[in-house]
């Protein structure tokens, strides 16, 4: 995992419950500091730390971890058509016209490995 994907998808779901640096470090019991340090990227939270940012965010790993654990299929599908909502007929075709493309291209390259 990319500690400044990990340290971006936090920073993101702290927002989203409108915690602070200072009171979000709290409430995990730890530095303000070294949870600047995770959010950008420089350092990763150990296995201890990881499970209370879970748990203060409400949040289970695969919002976090969604592109490095296949049991977060769903979760991946559910914001992407978050994403969609609201587009035109026309948006969407479009959308989906790229997406095919994109996965005739997938399936040339798996065939030809």
């Amino acid at each position: 995992m990319d500690k400044a994907i990990l340290g971006a998808r936090i920073r993101e779901q702290r927002k989203k419950k409108k915690l602070t640096l200072e009171r979000f470090s709290e409430k995990a019991d730890i530095g303000r500091v070294f949870l600047g340090e995770i959010e950008r990227g420089v350092k990763m939270p150990s296995l201890k730390v990881f499970i209370k940012i879970l748990n203060i965010l409400d949040i289970s790993a695969d919002v976090l971890l969604r592109d490095e654990v296949n049991a977060a299929k769903p979760y991946v599908l559910n914001e992407l058509t978050q994403k969609m909502q609201g587009l035109s007929a026309s948006e969407l075709k479009a959308i989906s016209d790229v997406l095919d493309a994109m996965l005739k291209n997938f399936k040339h390259l798996r065939d030809s490995e």
